[in-house]
């Protein structure tokens, strides 16, 4: 660095050094503000967004509980039908645009006739979701 002197031979030239010393201050002072800044900038607000999808919502099929007793009476949730009331029923399910479920209930002494006739009323009339309910062997 240089400093002026007293000396009038030497002072005379000019000062040809860059003083860095507030060069320096300067950029510490921004290194600083950088520093403290930074973490601030990369918070974020932790948020829980509901997710969505493009496929369209379509609705739970509908369940039919169908059970044959022991004496071969059918019943459509419960309500006893024949079985022309049944396939006309069928026949009506199977129109829907949604297909629904079937679960049949057969009671285990029923002659398979009345099963087999269950079965074909429900393909004819173009349902294929069909199920077999029944119990676990008690141990």
């Amino acid at each position: 660095m240089a400093f002026a002197s007293f000396d009038r031979q030497r002072s005379a030239a000019p000062l040809a050094e860059i003083n860095m010393v507030p060069l320096i201050d300067v950029m510490l002072v921004l290194l600083v503000i950088f520093i403290v800044t930074a973490p601030l900038l990369t918070h974020a607000v932790k948020l829980d967004l509901p997710k969505v999808s493009t496929q369209p919502n379509t609705p739970p099929p509908e369940k039919i509980d169908f059970a044959i007793d022991a004496a071969g009476q059918r019943y459509w949730n419960g309500e006893p039908v024949t079985r022309a009331v049944a396939a006309e029923r069928f026949s009506a399910a199977g129109r829907l645009p949604v297909q629904p479920q079937v679960h049949l209930r057969a009671d285990q002494v029923v002659p398979y006739r009345f099963v087999a006739e269950t079965l074909a009323d429900a393909t004819r009339a173009g349902l294929t979701r069909v199920g077999f309910v029944s119990e676990p062997e008690a141990r």
